[in-house]
C-alpha cells in the first residue's frame, strides 16, 4: 500500500465526479482536496504535477491524471485493511 495519497479535484467536474462516486461505493476514503476552494491546492497539483488537470491522484508524491486510470489503479492497488 502507498504511504500516501492525495485526490485532487473540483465539484462540479464529471470525472471527478465518476471517481468520488467509485470511492464512495468502494467505501474508501482518502484524504481530498478541492482545487476551488481549499487554498493553494491548485499551486500544490501543478507542483507536483505540472499542470492544474483533475482529477489527480497523487500516489506517494507521483501525480496520477485521468479518471479511468484512477479507477484502475484503486481496483489493482486497494486492499481494504480489515
Amino acid at each position: 500500500m502507498p504511504k500516501s495519497l492525495v485526490l485532487y479535484h473540483f465539484e462540479s467536474c464529471p470525472y471527478c465526479i465518476y471517481v468520488r462516486n467509485y470511492l464512495e461505493d468502494k467505501e474508501i476514503t482518502i484524504p481530498m482536496k478541492d482545487t476551488r476552494v481549499d487554498e493553494g491546492a491548485q499551486d500544490e497539483l501543478v507542483a507536483i504535477g505540472g499542470k492544474s488537470q483533475v482529477p489527480c491522484l497523487v500516489i506517494d508524491g507521483k501525480a496520477l491524471y485521468e479518471s479511468d486510470a484512477i479507477v484502475e489503479w484503486f481496483k489493482n492497488n486497494w486492499k481494504q485493511e480489515g
